[in-house]
């Protein structure tokens, strides 16, 4: 199996991201992942195209409020090792290597935050290893099946992660934000990918979300479901007003999931697709007021 490695100098001195690096082998792949703090787990997953750096605003008030903050970069992303083509990826391989990633850190009573590509990973698992979860909260993010029509959007998405001959990570992520990335910010998105073909997954993410029902992936998110429907632990939303494509989707996390009931729910002002940058601090403050609130603090 080729593997490719971005090299650690890429990663110096990245603005407002000072974190020790640590890592665990899955699969034969290296991941990395940020432990910042001690206390309950906060599990922060990040979505496509991104990596951990998109958590910088809100790893410092979460620990500093009494959690341990794990927020791993995905197979493919950040210092996670990558692989060289989009068939490398599925799906059920970032399902899989995610289990992986908590049973060797043996993570429990996890609180997950999850937003894009997070969601279809971690609502996967979550529904898959009820046990270590606690709680849920979930931002611009959705587990699909296939069965409901996507937006012309999305599928404009698609199209441009399959056929575009540029695929500029950190000007992809600044488009999906309200506040403007400073050059410094775009290029810490742009760091892990030093060459086109370290962008695979990346350009596979969009290509692997469910938007028919016969896809490979499908039937296990409709598993998934079936596990919501009945979910009586903790269960927020935390969508932003601006996002084009997911503004709205809370509403079906509120009607189905029986722990969403009565829950502060909020929608994050003056934020777009990527939440975490226009809005860290409240996103954070969301989130402690939500576990504290659960566990009595």
């Amino acid at each position: 199996m080729d593997i490719l490695r971005t090299p650690e100098e890429r990663f110096a001195a990245l603005p407002g991201y000072p974190f020790e690096p640590h890592y665990i082998t899955v699969d034969g792949l290296r991941m990395h992942y940020v432990d910042e703090g001690d206390g309950p787990v906060m599990l922060l997953l990040h979505g496509e195209p991104t990596w951990s750096y998109l958590y910088r605003f809100m790893i410092p008030p979460l620990a500093s409020a009494g959690f341990r903050v794990v927020a791993p970069d995905l197979v493919g992303f950040g210092r996670s090792d990558k692989l060289p083509t989009r068939e490398d990826y599925s799906y059920a391989r970032h399902v899989g290597w995610m289990h992986a990633f908590l049973d060797e850190l043996n993570l429990g009573d996890i609180t997950l935050f999850c937003q894009d590509w997070g969601s279809l990973i971690g609502l996967r698992v979550a529904a898959e290893a009820e046990d270590r979860f606690a709680r849920i909260a979930v931002g611009n993010g959705a587990l699909p099946t296939g069965d409901q029509p996507m937006t012309q959007a999305f599928l404009d998405w698609q199209t441009y992660a399959r056929t575009s001959p540029r695929f500029d990570i950190g000007k992809i992520v600044s488009k999906g934000c309200l506040r403007t990335l400073d050059d410094a910010e775009i290029a810490a998105y742009d760091a892990p990918f030093p060459k086109d073909d370290f962008k695979a997954a990346a350009r596979a993410f969009p290509l692997l979300v469910p938007t028919a029902p016969d896809d490979p992936a499908s039937e296990a998110n409709r598993a998934a479901w079936k596990i919501y429907r009945t979910w009586d632990k903790p269960f927020l939303t935390l969508f932003s007003d601006s996002d084009p494509i997911m503004r709205g989707g809370e509403t079906v996390w509120q009607k189905l999931v029986p722990g969403a009931r009565g829950q502060p729910h909020r929608t994050i002002a003056g934020a777009a697709h990527f939440l975490q940058e226009d809005a860290g601090p409240e996103l954070a403050d969301a989130l402690i007021n939500f576990a504290d609130t659960q566990r009595g603090a």
